[in-house]
C-alpha cells in the first residue's frame, strides 16, 4: 500500500486528506497527517474569537473528529529528505521518529513573520491561533475590571490602552472586533469612559488592507478613526521595552495589550530543512497543477499548497503572479490537490489550479464590514452579513455551521457575553493561594511549579 504523507493540517492540509478519504479506493494508499494540534484552525473566525462572537472551540475543527480513516501523528516535522522519501517527525512526548513514504504533500503553513524590535517577543501576541485569541479577549476584559477599581490617571489609561501592529486583514479585523467589544463593555462599566479608551494600529505602509482599493481602504481609516481609534501610517514600531511602545512617527505611551499581526513568513523546516526546490522567498516552487518542481524539472511525487508554496496565479493578467495567501485559495488548492494526486496515482490526468477571486470581504466590528469584487464596493451592515454568511457556509462540516450560527442568534437575542476567563490560563494560582488575596502574577512569581 502506497504511503502518502501529509506535513501540516491547516486548510490546505486538511481539505487535502478530507477529499482523499472520500477518493481513495479500499487498500489503495494510507494517508498520514503530521501536526502538533489536534484540529484545523479557521483563521477567519479569529478576530470573532477575540469578540467574544465566536466561541473559540467552534474555530478549531477537530482532525480526529473528521479524518477517520487517516493516521494522525501528534508533532512536527522538522526534516524532509526527498532523495529518501523520509521525514523526521519530532513528536510531542518521545524521541525524534523516521517516517517513510511514498508521495509527499507540504501544507505545513506559514509563520508569524517577526523582526529585533526591542521588547516585542516579551510583550507582544499574535492572532494566527485560537489560543492567541482567546487570550487577547481575556486580557481586554481583565484590563476592564482593574481599570474600574483606579482613579483617572495614568495607570488607567495604561491598562485601556491597545496596540495593534500590521494593517492587513487579520489586524484590521481584530483591530475592528477589539474596538467594538471595548465599547460595548463600556455600557457595563459606569466609572469608564470612551475617554479612557486609547487604540492604535500601526502600519508601515500608506494605506491599511491592501487587497482592496485606495479609496474603500482609505474610508476604513476614517471609519475607525471616527470610533476613537488612532491609525498611524507609514510607520513603524520602534520598542515595547516594558509595554512602552514607541513609534518611528515620534509618538510614545504605555500600552497594556500589544498584538503583532504583521504579515507571515516561510515556514523554516520548509526553507532550510528539505531538499525540494524553494524560491528566494523561502517559498516551495510548485507548477501549476501544484507538483513540486517546474515544468522542465519536476519534482517525482512531490505536491504542496497554501501558504508555503509559490502557486502559479493562472487567473491573474499579471506575467509570474503567484496567488496569495489566504483561505480561499487554501481550501480550494487542498481540494485539487486531493483530485490530482488520485488521477496520478490511476495514471490519469491531473488538472491545473485555476480560481478567479470571489472578492475580499472584512469585518471591522460588529454590524460593520467593508466587501469589494473588482468595482463594487459595499459598506457597513451589507458588508457584515455578507461577511458572516459567507464564512458560515466556508467553515467545514454541518455541525460547525450549526454551532457558529446558535452562538450568533444567542448573542442578537441576548447580546455579548462579556465574562474573562483568564484564570484559565493558570489554573493553579487559587489553589497555591489557598484563598489569601493576592495581587496580579504574584502567585507564578512565589511558586515555580505554577503554570
Amino acid at each position: 500500500m502506497r504511503e502518502i504523507l501529509i506535513v501540516g493540517g491547516g486548510y490546505a492540509g486538511f481539505y487535502t486528506a478530507w477529499r482523499l478519504e472520500k477518493k481513495l479506493r479500499a487498500g489503495e494508499a494510507r494517508v498520514t497527517v503530521v501536526d502538533p494540534r489536534p484540529y484545523m484552525t479557521y483563521q477567519p473566525f479569529l478576530p470573532e474569537v477575540t469578540a467574544g462572537s465566536v466561541e473559540a472551540r467552534h474555530a478549531a475543527v477537530s482532525l480526529r473528529r473528521h479524518l477517520r480513516r487517516t493516521r494522525l501523528i501528534a508533532g512536527s516535522v522538522t526534516g524532509i529528505s526527498h532523495a529518501d522519501r523520509t521525514a523526521t517527525v519530532r513528536p510531542v512526548n518521545g524521541p525524534d521518529q523516521q517516517l517513510r513514504y511514498d508521495t509527499l504533500v507540504v501544507t505545513a503553513g506559514a509563520v508569524t513573520r517577526t523582526f529585533p524590535i526591542p521588547g516585542l517577543s516579551q510583550q507582544a501576541i499574535g492572532l494566527k491561533h485560537v489560543e492567541e485569541a482567546v487570550a487577547i479577549r481575556d486580557r481586554l476584559m481583565t484590563a476592564f475590571d482593574q481599570a474600574a477599581t483606579l482613579p483617572p490617571g495614568a495607570e488607567r489609561r495604561r491598562l485601556l490602552t491597545v496596540t495593534f501592529v500590521g494593517g492587513g486583514f487579520s489586524g484590521v479585523e481584530g483591530f475592528g472586533e477589539l474596538l467594538s467589544l471595548a465599547t460595548a463593555m463600556l455600557k457595563s462599566y459606569p466609572e469608564l469612559s470612551m475617554d479612557d479608551l486609547s487604540f492604535h494600529l500601526v502600519e508601515a505602509r500608506g494605506r491599511i488592507l491592501p487587497e482592496v482599493g485606495d479609496k474603500p481602504g482609505a474610508w476604513v481609516v476614517r471609519s475607525l478613526e471616527s470610533r476613537g481609534a488612532h491609525v498611524h501610517l507609514n510607520t513603524q514600531l520602534v520598542s515595547a521595552v516594558d509595554g512602552h511602545v514607541v513609534l518611528s512617527d515620534g509618538k510614545e505611551f504605555d500600552s497594556e495589550l500589544i498584538v503583532w499581526t504583521a504579515g507571515n513568513a516561510s515556514n523554516p523546516v520548509v526553507q532550510n530543512h528539505t531538499d525540494l526546490p524553494v524560491d528566494e522567498r523561502g517559498l516551495l516552487v510548485v507548477r501549476a497543477d501544484l507538483r513540486v518542481g517546474t515544468d522542465s524539472d519536476p519534482v517525482p511525487q512531490a505536491w504542496a499548497a497554501g501558504d508555503d508554496a509559490a502557486v502559479p496565479d493562472l487567473a491573474s493578467s499579471v506575467p509570474g503572479a503567484h496567488t496569495v495567501s489566504n483561505a480561499q485559495h487554501a481550501v480550494r488548492q487542498g481540494k485539487r490537490l486531493a483530485k490530482n494526486i488520485v488521477a496520478d496515482l490511476r495514471g490519469g490526468r491531473v488538472r491545473d489550479y485555476r480560481h478567479s477571486s470571489l472578492g475580499v470581504v472584512a469585518t471591522l466590528g460588529l454590524g460593520r464590514g467593508i466587501f469589494q469584487y473588482k468595482g463594487l464596493v459595499i459598506k457597513g451592515l451589507p458588508a457584515w452579513l455578507m461577511h458572516r454568511g459567507y464564512h458560515v457556509l466556508a467553515v467545514p462540516s454541518w455541525e460547525r455551521k450549526v454551532r457558529v450560527l446558535a452562538v450568533w442568534l444567542t448573542a442578537a437575542a441576548f447580546g455579548r457575553d462579556l465574562v474573562s476567563l483568564a484564570s484559565v490560563q493558570h489554573p493553579r494560582d487559587a489553589f497555591v493561594a489557598r484563598g489569601i488575596p493576592q495581587r496580579t502574577g504574584e502567585n507564578r512569581e512565589s511558586d515555580p511549579t505554577a503554570a
